[in-house]
């Protein structure tokens, strides 16, 4: 229970003519007691909140960056006229800075035996679950005098789930797939292909792919044409240890690994590939695992929704050990983590070989584009010396690089806005040339 403005402003004014016309406690105990026992009817006429009936419905994932809407429905069993403000509370991220109040904050009215329903509209701005936490209700009596109020637990999770941002590549990666794939004019030859069909010799065609022997069962010059290998198996491995926690310009490292993995497991199942996820740092943090090709990629996005880095240092043997693991066969093993010397000096490089010996390994890093803005500063000496420490910064990442592509690796190094195109860029040159 609580007094309302109203009240206070009542009483402000009350107490005008009492200190003019009837100075003392009896002015007093005249104003203050009418002004209270108004209050006590004010209150005894507010419908009870404890008694309402409150339930949930809407939406339960958007994509971040998105607005949902979970609509709260109030239902008045009691026999009095419901005049109220609630208060919808989420978790802070569940809005943009400065609109909780204007978004969470609403005025209803119910009458006696009815209801109505209230929507609250979440833009959240991070992944993960967002779950409702309290309703609170403060409930007038007509006078507007006095309140009742009270909470309700109305559970309610909403989970965000990454952009995808990188989706607005996929036409134009898939348009190169159907190139590879031989449904347009354009055929490759690459090791390890699939035989797809015979057509007629035209010029230019590689005279290595005539079949000489259908040609000698026809009147004209018979080739081979040929397709990409199909049902192979793509593992995508996330390393959510304490460097995927560093921001690259306005996210985090492993933000924009995700964005890389999905156009790539997005390409990668329209090419007939099977796509498995890992995500590991010193244990399995999410293992997707045996989906078909309509269900992978919403598996891994509701999978990926509620990864988070995690502040220790990635275990590199427990991550090879894992990973052999989940890909028993001859795979294609995508580790999406840093190319910083100390983690991959230390770490990764001791226990590459176990990977690659049996698997065709491709390591994608995620570099900082603000170090190239820095190696091309100039001007005065303060950005002299930020444009060297840059230069000695990417020359590290390079010396790193080399030395993975020394042990037989596939590298794909570059900044967030462009990671995930050269991924799916990596991955076709790879299907291309029949390393999978």
């Amino acid at each position: 229970m609580a007094l309302t403005g109203r009240a206070a402003l009542l009483a402000a004014l009350g107490s005008i003519p009492v200190g003019i016309l009837e100075p003392g406690w009896t002015g007093i105990l005249t104003v203050n007691g009418s002004l209270a026992l108004a209050c006590a009817c004010d209150f005894a006429l507010a419908a009870p909140v404890r008694r309402l009936v409150l339930s949930r419905s809407g939406d339960t994932s958007a994509r971040l960056g998105e607005a949902a809407d979970v609509t709260l429905t109030i239902t008045n069993p009691t026999g009095r006229l419901l005049r109220a403000r609630l208060r919808d509370a989420w978790p802070p991220s569940s809005w943009r800075p400065g609109t909780e109040v204007e978004s969470s904050r609403h005025r209803v009215t119910v009458p006696a035996g009815e209801r109505r329903r209230v929507t609250t509209r979440l833009r959240p701005t991070r992944r993960g679950d967002r779950q409702a936490d309290r309703v609170t209700i403060r409930s007038y009596g007509p006078l507007g005098l006095f309140s009742r109020q009270g909470t309700h637990k109305v559970p309610w999770t909403v989970r965000v789930l990454p952009p995808f941002t990188s989706r607005k590549h996929l036409p134009s990666k898939l348009a190169r797939l159907r190139e590879l794939d031989g449904r347009t004019s354009v055929l490759t030859r690459g090791e390890g292909t699939e035989f797809d069909s015979l057509r007629e010799y035209v010029p230019g065609d590689d005279t290595r792919s005539i079949d000489w022997r259908a040609t000698a069962r026809q009147s004209t010059v018979a080739v081979r044409t040929w397709r990409p290998e199909r049902d192979r198996h793509i593992l995508l491995v996330l390393d959510t240890g304490r460097t995927s926690a560093g921001r690259m310009g306005d996210i985090p490292r492993l933000d924009a690994s995700l964005d890389a993995a999905l156009l790539l497991a997005a390409l990668a199942s329209r090419a007939g590939d099977r796509v498995d996820l890992l995500a590991y740092d010193r244990r399995i943090r999410t293992l997707v695992q045996g989906r078909s090709a309509g269900d992978v990629l919403p598996s891994l996005v509701n999978a990926m929704a509620t990864l988070e880095p995690e502040l220790v240092e990635t275990d590199a043997r427990g991550l090879t050990a894992t990973a052999l693991r989940a890909a028993p066969r001859r795979s294609l093993i995508v580790l999406l983590t840093t190319l910083d010397a100390a983690p991959v000096e230390q770490g990764l490089l001791p226990v590459l070989p176990q990977l690659t010996q049996r698997h065709t390994v491709l390591v994608a890093s995620v570099a900082d584009p603000h170090i190239a803005q820095m190696a091309q500063a100039r001007g005065n000496a303060e950005a002299v010396y930020e444009a060297a420490a840059a230069a000695q910064a990417q020359n590290e990442r390079q010396r790193t690089a080399e030395q993975l592509r020394r042990h037989g690796v596939t590298v794909v190094d570059a900044t967030p806005d462009d990671l995930a195109p050269a991924l799916a860029d990596a991955y076709l040159a790879l299907k291309a040339a029949g390393r999978l």
